[in-house]
C-alpha cells in the first residue's frame, strides 16, 4: 500500500464539501484537504465540487459527489469513545444540530443521515465484566437511554 492505513470514502448528493467542514468544525485534529472539481464532461456541472479530502480527529475521509443513488444507513457507523459526560454532551449536541436525530443507545444520524455512536470510553469494560450482574445491570441500563448518562450507567453498574 502507498500509504498508512485507510481512507474512508462518504457518498453524498451535493453536500461533499459542506460536511466535510461541518465535521472538521467538531473534531479536533482536522483540517480540509485538496478540494477536486468537476471538469466539462464530468459527472456534475463543470466547477462543482467532486470530492473533498479532509481529516477528522486524526481520520482521513473523502467526501464524495457521487448524487442520489445511494444514502447512508444504520449498517455503517462511526463510534466516538468519550471520557465524560462533557464530551458525550459536546458530540451528542454538535452532531444533532441542524437537523440530526437522536436514536437509542447512543446512537445518532447527523443532518447528513450518517450514524454516529457517541460511547462512554468505559462502557465496554462495564458490560463485558465478568460479573454478569454488573454486566446486566448496565446493559438494561444504556438499552433504555438515548444519550448516554454516565453516572447513571455507573450506578447500575454498582447496583445501586
Amino acid at each position: 500500500m502507498t500509504t498508512d492505513g485507510f481512507t474512508t470514502c462518504l457518498w453524498y448528493d451535493g453536500q461533499a464539501e459542506e460536511a466535510a467542514h461541518f465535521y472538521v468544525s467538531i473534531f479536533k485534529n482536522s483540517s480540509i484537504g485538496r478540494v477536486g472539481r468537476n471538469v466539462e464532461g464530468g459527472a456534475g456541472p463543470a466547477g462543482s465540487v467532486l470530492a473533498v479530502e479532509f481529516t477528522a480527529n486524526g481520520q482521513k475521509f473523502v467526501a464524495l459527489n457521487g448524487g442520489p443513488q445511494f444514502k447512508f444507513n444504520e449498517s455503517v457507523s462511526f463510534q466516538i469513545f468519550c471520557a465524560d459526560q462533557e464530551e458525550i454532551d459536546y458530540y451528542w449536541t454538535k452532531l444533532t444540530e441542524g437537523g440530526g436525530e437522536p436514536g437509542p443507545c447512543g446512537w445518532l444520524k447527523d443532518r447528513y443521515g450518517l450514524s454516529w455512536q457517541v460511547v462512554p470510553d468505559k462502557l465496554i469494560d462495564m458490560i463485558s465484566d465478568a460479573d454478569q450482574e454488573k454486566a446486566s445491570r448496565t446493559t438494561k441500563a444504556f438499552m433504555a437511554m438515548s444519550k448516554f448518562d454516565i453516572a447513571a450507567l455507573e450506578r447500575a453498574y454498582a447496583g445501586e
